[in-house]
């Protein structure tokens, strides 16, 4: 399918599409005529309040087969999995590492909606504050059945398998070192081809958006081209006992409906779903001397209300040249007021090329220390510093947030995948102090 889509360029962009088989379909000079072309409904879907500053307002027009008002009511799903519930684990500041999480076998089908597990977070959706993140494992494709979150926006991080997602504004294709958002409200269904991992991040508050470049200029990091956002496709299918899954105050509700949602024939609008290739990422970092922050390789960021404070930063770590002269390379020991949760899409993070594997993951608390293990810091230490290339064939990456998270009883117990042993890789670590040192001795 990824050679087949199609995809608008650029981020935040007022975009306007309909599907080629019917051609005129977005109405002309205006978003709801008293009769749409086709005999289509018009309907607005809201990402931010109709008052905020026009910067600032994120919307869309659909224009569809059917409303999407036409469903049965929602009923309560009990799900294990999902938890906001932050006040009834254990708190524990702990480094804690996770070993790849498993994907069901083959006995059990699977989608991504049965399979997704909320690992940690912090805030509650119902003030619209916080963050959660999730895992999902799966190994079967939804089959009549969307999901939409009431709740945030979904950044989804693919590991292991390929997403062909399925969306009210069309199609896309995700593959391992890609991510795609798909907003508040925003239906889709995903479809697999085989044994399905990866990572979520989940912002209640508000949107993601790109971080401000300062004094780095008009252009780096994550450009605004290269975001990608689907084509109109629709489907007229009538489909009994349909199934609609929303995420609401962090609980699970399923409504029938005789049809699928993916009706829309037509949309324009600021307020869309968009994927991003991790490898189109242009790096800035030291050439002289130190180690920079981590900040430099933001990609996307998800602002408080505190100015230079982040609810939620996507940050990666991707291959790159270190050239930095007199410096310790790999990253520092340091303690944070933010909490770091790290990923690994493929290969071995420089900083812990054991133990920290592909589809695990580590969180590293407010002001819990960390920095590189014992293995890196004996070899980067006496290291001939050259020009090297940092990360080839390897990608990490970071969820940073303002906020304290607090792991789930799924994530410390049910997946039985907290590594007890990852403060083992720190103890080695010797004492080289020397009082008698000498400048000469360097």
């Amino acid at each position: 399918m990824a050679s087949q889509l199609k995809y608008l360029s650029g981020f935040g962009s007022e975009f306007a599409s309909e599907d080629p088989r019917c051609p005129g379909s977005l109405p002309s000079g205006q978003n709801n005529p008293q009769k749409c072309p086709y005999g289509l409904y018009a309907e607005q879907l809201s990402g931010t309040a109709f008052t905020v500053p026009r910067a600032e307002n994120k919307r869309s027009w659909l224009y569809r087969i059917r409303p999407s008002v036409i469903h049965h009511p929602f009923i309560h799903l009990k799900s294990d999995n999902l938890s906001y519930k932050w006040d009834q684990n254990l708190l524990n500041p702990t480094q804690m590492r996770w070993l790849p999480f498993d994907v069901p076998n083959s006995s059990q089908a699977v989608d991504f909606v049965d399979g997704l597990h909320t690992l940690c977070g912090a805030g509650d959706p119902r003030t619209r504050s916080g963050v959660a993140v999730h895992i999902f494992l799966c190994n079967t494709s939804m089959k009549d059945k969307c999901f939409y979150s009431a709740d945030g926006d979904f950044l989804i991080v693919p590991q292991q398998g390929v997403l062909d997602v399925t969306t009210e504004f069309g199609k896309m294709t995700v593959e391992p070192n890609e991510i795609c958002v798909l907003q508040q409200g925003m239906r889709f269904s995903v479809s697999i081809s085989g044994p399905t991992r990866g990572y979520i991040l989940e912002v209640f508050d508000a949107h993601f958006q790109l971080p401000n470049l300062g004094p780095i200029g008009a252009n780096g990091l994550a450009n605004p081209r290269d975001f990608l956002s689907p084509v109109a496709w629709y489907e007229d299918r009538d489909v009994q006992g349909y199934r609609v899954v929303s995420k609401f105050q962090g609980h699970l509700f399923q409504a029938k409906q005789d049809h699928s949602p993916f009706d829309v024939v037509a949309w324009h609008g600021n307020y869309v779903p968009y994927k991003y290739n991790l490898a189109l990422f242009m790096v800035v970092n030291a050439v002289q001397f130190d180690h920079c922050d981590p900040s430099i390789f933001t990609v996307l960021t998800c602002p408080s209300n505190k100015p230079g404070t982040a609810i939620a930063d996507f940050v990666i770590f991707p291959p790159r040249w270190s050239v930095q002269e007199h410096t310790f390379r790999p990253p520092y020991y340091h303690r944070n007021c933010m909490s770091e949760f790290m990923g690994l899409i493929h290969g071995n993070y420089e900083a812990k090329e054991e133990g920290f594997l592909p589809g695990g993951a580590t969180l590293h608390s407010m002001m819990t220390p960390h920095g590189p293990d014992t293995q890196c810091f004996e070899r980067a230490s006496s290291d001939t510093l050259c020009p090297t290339r940092v990360a080839d064939g390897t990608q990490a990456f970071m969820f940073e947030s303002s906020l304290s998270l607090a792991v789930t009883k799924w994530g410390e117990e049910i997946c039985q995948k907290l590594d007890n042993d990852y403060y083992k890789c720190w103890q080695a670590l010797k004492k080289h102090f020397n009082p008698k040192w000498q400048p000469s001795a360097l």
